[in-house]
């Protein structure tokens, strides 16, 4: 509890929700806030960098360091750190100690109490037992601000999936090909064998095995063996893969390292099939993929449609096409897969749907996807203080209320 309090009057501080123009230190001294500085938000060094803060006319340039009770200054050994050396203003609650630098300087201390008000509707947002738990506030929101937080969820989403892709392209030695057939492979996973089929792509030697891609049956012997799965399968593919395995030197993994948790559709065996097809039909390339226009292209290259075509996109054609632009400087790239993705419907899943009943419109898949990463890393980390409809809600009645 006494963390999320701080991290409220972090809050408290970086929106200036405070009487402006009665600050004093504890010491009586007059304190003019220019800027509350950049909000540190890591868990190292103080947590306001750069600040401009005017003491008895005096302005002072340098970090603030905030505490719920001025001693915790010590219970962090702050005293003892040289980086909170350029400290100069303690930000606090309850001023139960005098604090200062490892260099000896007394730091001046100011006293802001969280208002009730702020903090009433914080343990809200914090106890509530629905999902979401700002949802009183959502139909009321401007649709510009929506939008705008929308947006900015979709760029974290696609941004971490870039790095995730770049990571594999890293890990396959810089093969932007065959970081695509993992990358292809790992959504084949559905989630429950994601990690297992990534972890199979990278056994596959994708150049050494290109000149048998138009044998079906050697590439799904091969894909299956690898997998070590030929005893989900006809056992004809057993002795084939004997024969591809020792020309090509190959081990296989392990085969308990799959999960069968699946609709028998989706069992790992049916989708290694499935890209054994891909593969032989020349439908696994990277540069057909960047050339798709639109759905109809995605469709058509990989003979997907309905909702399997809309996944596809969403998980791999989209991504991939963002991170190979991104990382290519090719803007053109990233817009063709953001304009893709606004495309395509919304998703329809439980989470899409409960932001719907609390009055937010979600017409394309721009928009669930959005959703997606709000609930992830906003919701259900209780991220609140960071998330735009949070600091509606926080303001609430408060705002109207509290500068009266």
């Amino acid at each position: 509890m006494t963390r999320n309090m701080e991290k409220l009057l972090h809050y408290t501080w970086r929106h200036k929700i405070f009487p402006l123009d009665t600050l004093r230190t504890t010491d009586g001294k007059t304190v003019e806030v220019v800027d509350t500085g950049l909000y540190n938000r890591t868990d190292s060094g103080p947590d306001f960098f750069n600040a401009k803060i005017k003491i008895d006319d005096i302005l002072w340039v340098g970090n603030v360091e905030i505490h719920i009770n001025a001693s915790d200054w010590f219970h962090h050994k702050h005293d003892n750190d040289s980086a909170y050396n350029n400290v100069i203003l303690h930000v606090v609650e309850n001023a139960d100690s005098t604090v200062t630098t490892a260099d000896g300087t007394t730091i001046p201390t100011l006293v802001i109490p969280i208002p009730k008000e702020l903090m009433d509707n914080y343990a809200e947002l914090l106890n509530s037992e629905k999902y979401p738990p700002c949802y009183k506030i959502i139909e009321d929101l401007p649709h510009l601000k929506v939008h705008a937080w929308l947006s900015a969820l979709q760029t974290e989403r696609l941004e971490r999936k870039t790095r995730d892709i770049e990571e594999r392209v890293k890990r396959m030695n810089g093969s932007w090909e065959e970081a695509y057939f993992a990358t292809l492979a790992r959504n084949h996973g559905y989630g429950v064998n994601s990690e297992a089929f990534e972890e199979w792509a990278k056994t596959i030697p994708m150049s050494a095995i290109s000149h048998h891609r138009d044998d079906l049956f050697q590439i799904e012997a091969l894909f299956l063996g690898q997998a070590g799965l030929l005893d989900h399968v006809d056992q004809k593919y057993a002795q084939e893969y004997s024969f591809l395995q020792k020309k090509f030197h190959l081990t296989p993994m392990d085969g308990s390292r799959w999960k069968y948790k699946t609709r028998p559709q989706n069992h790992p065996h049916v989708r290694l099939l499935q890209l054994a097809g891909m593969y032989h039909e020349h439908r696994t390339g990277l540069r057909d993929l960047l050339a798709c226009k639109n759905t109809k292209d995605v469709s058509k290259l990989y003979d997907f449609h309905g909702d399997k075509v809309t996944l596809f996109t969403i998980n791999t054609v989209v991504p991939t096409m963002f991170a190979y632009g991104r990382h290519h400087a090719k803007e053109d790239l990233c817009d063709r897969a953001l304009d893709i993705l606004e495309s395509l419907p919304a998703e329809d899943n439980n989470i899409v749907r409960m932001w719907q009943e609390c009055g937010l419109e979600v017409r394309t898949a721009y928009d669930s996807q959005s959703l997606l990463q709000l609930k992830k890393e906003y919701c259900d980390k209780k991220e609140c203080l960071r998330c735009r409809f949070g600091y509606e809600f926080l303001q609430g009645e408060y705002k109207n209320s509290f500068f009266k």
